[in-house]
């Protein structure tokens, strides 16, 4: 097939004013949706107009991609099991700076935007705060004119869409795809073949140099889909390459001529399973394999691309760390670690040394987490049976790592049993982080206080052998898409009186502490928050058909729910405020909406029973005529990037009470804290560090610290004593355990309670008392309105340190040495 010369190749630009938007979506609504203005639903015109936004995007993106190879230069790439990017229509006309050209084009065609922005699906590509960070990023990469790409899965269905039934989440496929993505486009020529299972085969060539070859066992294909991503109004659009599995073979067709039409599709059905749900529920033995495909999927066809684009351009692998960075995002993509010693010994025929120089020199590791059994391992009998030639270089790895280990620690063997990559104790596991530790140059914390608990607790003998390794880059969180675009009201508020730099740079908010005492500009940001409040009661009374008073305090918490987040604490706390109702209805208490918001992993049941017991306690409050009208708690349900857009603006008081030295980090804080809601927490994660930049007295601090729970833990914490003390608290656990919340069965709880009195690991009996005190605190200042209003103005001037800008441009410096390319 012949080229094109490069020089002979024209196409037109488009261009960005209404008219040539109009006509760009009457086009597309023709040629591309085949449809007629006269037949065409609204979902159609979203499609056409999203292809009018993509082309633009196209342009971009091109142009970027020819200047990072003009100047050769180094990129990021950034492995990762989540991007939870949500929403990409009114992101990318906000970072192309065309959203009220786009918006009048539209209404001179009858179509208003914000319907249209109602009808796309968020991607479903992620869970928590893990997939959300990882968006940012690539929003900052890009921004910040830097050569980035992200690589991860096309989940076909996301974990799962969540519902409410009875009170109990009810777990529902949640098939994004289902009117297709007008975002993304495929590449079926960009395709690997990826290896499960087989043997290795080793043999010596005729210097006696020893050689492996992986054959044989079952092929997949991952085939590319690439969906562009804009900087903020800088012309810059990256990359995020997502894979799809399909089959190797499509169908066996002598099976299906014989009528055997089941059959014939298995092995496709198998293949493409790999790439069908976001973390399949792992309590069976099948989906811990699928797990462990999943991310050996998405590393090797990631590794393969990365290669393939640096030999476009360069001959030598020794060239390779001067021109690509791989940041690990978690210990999921680990296994690139063996995966890129594999490609760069058996086929590219390096030797173990230099081969082992370049894997660390590329390789960098964030740690996202303290728990100990979210510090992923496997069994080593699976590793051998689907990954059998990485399972030995592990061992390689393994072996060479403890001979040096042995020589600085000679015969202590228990330092070899705690730093080894293989857990003997344990059936044999590989310990995936210590793994990931080892095979990368840097490994990060991602806020201060996390950091410092890896460096003396978790990995604390790492920190020893590795002085220096690891280090700490506090997160952050794009402004553009949790201020710029979701508070539509308050950036316009805030541009108004300091201008628009601060969405490109943040810190430059941090002129707003001035206006903090201005009672003109505080009565415009309280109107804001109340309209934001007006449009959220709104929402939940459409979509739930619950009625929610606007002119109550907005009390939240919204986040993935696990016993270590706490959310029990603040039911608690919520059922200590109904009893006050219930002894003293003429009190004067602050009215209240607490919002609960988050999915609970299909496989954890108390996470689950806990969702139950927040709308157990909901329904009964909300039927009590006594104090309905005072105090109303809700679940909002399936809570996702558009529902957090919607949530955070009108929040108040942010609840981000997770015991101290478990959340690494935390990203909703700084989302709330930014959109001038206040804070109340514990000394855990970032909410250290935004104590610090906010002020003690703008923001509600309470509870044990993590010396605090060690102490306790050493002294022998016994939950009883607590119980046994405190009558408020000992009424609410005895409501609870005596079936207050659930008369027709009165004992659904006692798993609950059973685990608080006997052992409460996440301390929440230890903490209650403190934080009902500043909870108290928090709602005399609330009748304050001037004072409240002065302080969540300072909480949103105060927050320039939290932007994911700044922590990309810190990952540039310390960790990948990149720089930007304009």
């Amino acid at each position: 097939m012949s080229k094109v010369k490069h020089s002979a190749f024209k196409y037109d630009f488009l261009g960005s004013d209404p008219k040539d938007i109009q006509r760009s979506a009457s086009n597309h609504l023709v040629y591309t949706i085949g449809k007629d203005p006269y037949t065409a639903t609204d979902h159609d015109w979203m499609m056409a107009f999203s292809h009018v936004i993509r082309d633009r995007l196209i342009e971009r993106w091109m142009e970027t991609q020819r200047n990072f190879y003009r100047h050769d230069a180094k990129r990021v790439y950034y492995l990762s099991m989540e991007f939870l990017i949500g929403r990409s229509l009114i992101n990318s006309l906000l970072n192309m700076d065309i959203h009220d050209a786009c918006t009048e084009a539209l209404h001179k065609l009858g179509i208003e935007l914000e319907r249209l922005r109602n009808l796309e699906h968020d991607a479903a590509l992620g869970n928590g705060g893990l997939g959300r960070l990882a968006a940012c990023f690539l929003d900052s990469i890009a921004s910040l004119n830097i050569p980035g790409y992200g690589y991860g899965i096309r989940f076909e269905y996301g974990m799962f869409r969540q519902k409410i039934e009875n009170g109990c989440q009810v777990e529902l496929p949640e098939n994004w795809l289902i009117h297709d993505n007008p975002w993304e486009f495929p590449r079926p020529e960009v395709s690997y073949r990826v290896r499960f299972g087989g043997r290795v085969m080793e043999y010596q060539d005729t210097t006696g140099r020893r050689h492996f070859d992986w054959i044989e066992g079952d092929v997949v294909i991952a085939q590319a889909y690439d969906t562009p991503i804009p900087g903020y109004k800088n012309d810059t659009v990256n990359n995020l390459r997502l894979w799809s599995a399909k089959a190797y073979e499509d169908f066996d067709l002598n099976r299906f001529n014989e009528g055997e039409y089941t059959e014939a599709v298995v092995g496709k059905t198998l293949s493409e399973n790999i790439s069908k749900v976001l973390y399949p529920n792992d309590s069976s033995t099948m989906n811990k394999r699928l797990r462990l495909k999943q991310q050996y999927f998405f590393v090797c066809a990631s590794l393969k691309d990365i290669l393939r684009r640096f030999f476009t351009d360069h001959d030598s692998l020794s060239e390779l760390p001067n021109k690509v960075a791989i940041q690990l995002n978690d210990t999921h993509p680990a296994i690139a670690i063996p995966e890129m010693m594999r490609l760069l010994m058996d086929k590219h025929h390096l030797e173990w040394q230099p081969a082992w120089e370049i894997t660390t020199r590329v390789f960098s590791y964030t740690n996202h987490t303290l728990l100990p059994e979210a510090l992923e391992t496997w069994p080593v009998d699976i590793f051998e049976q689907l990954l059998p030639r990485h399972l030995q270089l592990i061992m390689e790895i393994n072996r060479r790592f403890l001979l040096m280990l042995g020589h600085l620690h000679p015969g202590d063997m228990d330092i070899l049993r705690r730093l080894s990559i293989i857990d003997e104790g344990n059936g044999r596991r590989i310990r995936m982080a210590h793994l990931a530790i080892i095979g990368s140059h840097k490994v990060n914390g991602v806020s201060a206080l996390h950091s410092e608990l890896l460096r003396k607790s978790t990995f604390k003998d790492f920190n020893s052998f590795y002085p220096g390794k690891i280090i700490n880059i506090t997160n952050g969180i794009t402004p553009r898409r949790w201020l710029y675009q979701s508070n539509r009201g308050l950036s316009t508020l805030i541009s108004d009186a300091i201008g628009p730099e601060w969405i490109r740079d943040l810190s430059q908010i941090k002129q707003l502490e001035s206006l903090a005492e201005d009672s003109a500009f505080q009565e415009r940001f309280c109107a804001i928050k109340q309209a934001n409040k007006q449009r959220l009661a709104k929402l939940i009374l459409y979509y739930l058909d619950s009625k929610v008073d606007s002119n109550m305090l907005f009390d939240v918490q919204v986040k993935r729910i696990h016993e270590y987040k706490r959310q029990l604490l603040n039911l608690f706390r919520a059922i200590a405020l109904y009893n006050r109702l219930l002894d003293d209805p003429n009190a004067n208490h602050v009215p209240r909406t607490i919002l609960f918001g988050g999915k609970a992993a299909p496989g954890y049941t108390m996470a689950k029973l806990i969702i139950r017991l927040i709308n157990d306690v909901a329904d009964v409050i909300d039927n009590d005529p006594a104090v309905s009208d005072r105090l109303k708690i809700l679940f909002i349900p399936n809570y996702d990037v558009t529902t957090a857009s919607d949530i955070i603006p009108a929040a108040e008081l942010s609840q981000q009470i997770s015991t101290a030295g478990m959340e690494a980090s935390g990203t909703g804080n700084m989302k709330l804290a930014l959109n001038g809601a206040l804070t109340m927490g514990t000394m855990d994660g970032a909410n250290v560090e935004m104590q610090e930049n906010i002020g003690a007295d703008n923001i509600f601090i309470f509870g044990l610290t993590t010396e605090d729970i060690t102490r306790l833990n050493r002294q022998g914490y016994q939950p009883r004593r607590y119980y046994d003390s405190d009558p408020v608290l000992k009424r609410i656990i005895d409501m609870i355990a005596n079936g207050f919340f659930s008369p027709e069965e009165p004992a659904r709880y006692r798993m609950i309670t059973d685990n608080l009195l006997n052992k409460d690991h996440f301390k929440v009996i230890a903490d209650f008392k403190s934080y009902l005190e500043v909870s108290d605190r928090a709602d005399q200042l609330y009748l304050n309105t001037a004072e409240w209003n002065r302080r969540a103005i300072l909480n949103t001037a105060r927050m320039g340190y939290f932007s994911s800008d700044r922590t990309i441009q810190e990952y540039a410096e310390k960790i990948w040495h990149v720089k930007p390319i304009r």
